[in-house]
């Protein structure tokens, strides 16, 4: 059943977490920390793999799966790598159950069944990736290797909200190789203008693209390329990243190739991710208090077809003239579903189809067949029209295009005016305080300010934006001299 409705506005939180609920996309499992994602919030995830994969391999990338366990030893071997995740990893380090003699009916660990090895349950796979290239490449004529894989994770987390962080989620993690630096780092943009296109134009997240900091980056990266959004709530989202490897798991897992002119090199790295996070910023950053706003690109209904009668002989003609217009959307590849169910009433189906955010309702009567015309209901704006049946396939086709533009629009208007600029430490601080968003502020550029601005403000630079334009200043924390503004913000 669905949990009471609360105002965005009162409790940012809770309107979350029931959204989740009432909208049917997932649930708290028996597992703490993993949840269980739900066939209706599945079907959105699964539209975001299929535009994904499809740009992936627009870009030359395939496909591969590699092991869900990965050898300590391996795991020890690039050291940055390891000492960033170590505190995250679960450990597998027994493989067989067995009877409790003393407790009939119970289960313990078999003492005589411990690895030899203990295990890693992957929370990335660079280390058991970059072991397997070592076989894979031994020339030139062996690169680039580009390589993206659809897989879970395994972070152990202590807090953990669903789709926003859990111990277990999904993902894809791109892996790719090759034999100069140059390459790596086009590879490494050209992943996060993928990344950018797809959340604006098809999440209709805006987002801004930059490089995070050394104290930000990707453990055993040389430098990490982001997306950030910016949520109702006015905290940032990290969205994606794309790493610049250079040759750190190369050298770690002697990972070498003969060049052309027969010399022996370390090889080049990329890799580059998106997780179910994703599903957080989609939520968070459209919808509203009656429930999820959908972009029409990802969801999985984009059309819901609602009849309105009394008798039966009226459902039988009312169904008719819906299979009718749910078979013309459907040659135009549109995504209909006609709400048959007699055991639910045209208020309830209006509610629930609302609260899963599907961007436009049509509902038919008795009357709207007489006048050859139905009532349609855009989610974005909650805006009702009558449309003649007449060329309705086209008429809907715009309207989901104007759909999709809009809630972008709606939500780059939201994000511009949230981004404020800053010159000095009592400024900073007020706008934390009262407005949120992005603060545009100068930063001397030393970790120890940036640190003691997180433990001062509990904001963090999300990025130093990639457009961004030299400019002489002061940083806001210290006065030491600046060059260049960074973003600022509380995030998740």
């Amino acid at each position: 059943m669905p949990t009471e409705k609360i105002k965005r506005s009162d409790d940012y939180s809770q309107w979350y977490n029931n959204l989740v609920k009432n909208a049917d996309l997932a649930e708290h499992s028996a597992v703490k920390g993993c949840m269980v994602i739900k066939p209706y919030g599945y079907a959105i995830w699964e539209k975001m793999q299929q535009e994904l994969d499809k740009k992936f391999k627009e870009t030359g990338h395939s496909n591969a799966y590699f092991p869900l366990f990965i050898p300590k030893s391996l795991f020890e071997a690039e050291e940055k790598n390891a000492e960033g995740f170590s505190k995250e990893c679960a450990v597998v380090t027994h493989y067989r159950l067995k009877s409790d003699p003393e407790n009939p009916g119970k289960l313990i660990v078999d003492p005589e069944a411990k690895l030899t090895e203990e295990l890693v349950v992957r929370p990335t796979s660079e280390a058991i990736i970059w072991n397997t290239y070592r076989d894979w490449i031994q020339s030139y004529r062996d690169l680039p290797i580009l390589i993206n894989q659809w897989a879970n994770v395994v972070r152990w987390e202590m807090k953990t909200r669903l789709f926003l962080r859990t111990t277990e989620f999904l993902w894809q993690e791109g892996h790719t190789a090759h034999a100069t630096k140059e390459e790596a780092i086009i590879e490494t943009r050209q992943m996060l203008d993928v990344y950018a296109d797809f959340a604006e134009h098809f999440l209709g997240v805006p987002v801004i693209k930059g490089i995070k900091t050394a104290n930000e980056r990707f453990a055993g990266a040389d430098d990490t390329y982001c997306i950030e959004g910016l949520m109702q709530d006015g905290k940032a989202l990290q969205m994606g990243t794309s790493h610049f490897l250079g040759q750190n798991f190369a050298k770690a897992f002697d990972v070498k190739f003969q060049t052309k002119e027969g010399k022996l090199e370390h090889v080049w790295a990329t890799s580059w991710g998106v997780s179910t996070r994703l599903m957080g910023a989609l939520i968070m950053a459209h919808s509203d208090d009656e429930g999820l706003v959908l972009p029409p690109n990802v969801a999985p209904v984009q059309v819901v077809i609602v009849p309105i009668y009394k008798t039966e002989e009226e459902f039988a003609r009312i169904s008719e003239a819906a299979f009718h217009i749910k078979k013309e959307l459907e040659l135009k590849d549109v995504r209909v579903k006609f709400d048959s169910r007699d055991t639910h009433k045209p208020g309830y189906k209006f509610a629930e189809w609302e609260q899963k955010g599907v961007p436009v309702r049509i509902a038919i009567g008795p009357r709207d067949l007489e006048n050859q015309t139905v009532e349609i209901a855009r989610r974005d704006t909650k805006e009702k029209q009558t449309y003649s049946i007449n060329d309705l396939s086209n008429k809907i086709i715009h309207l989901l295009s104007n759909i999709q533009e809009n809630i972008y629009l709606k939500a780059k208007q939201f994000r511009d005016s949230n981004i404020h600029k800053a010159d000095r430490w009592d400024e900073f601080k007020e706008i934390l305080e009262t407005s949120a968003g992005f603060i545009s502020a100068h930063w001397d550029g030393t970790s120890e300010t940036e640190i003691a601005i997180k433990e001062a403000t509990k904001a963090t630079i999300r990025c130093i934006p990639l457009n961004n334009h030299q400019e002489a200043g002061k940083c806001i924390f210290s006065g030491n001299p600046s060059t260049q503004r960074v973003l600022f913000a509380k995030a998740y």
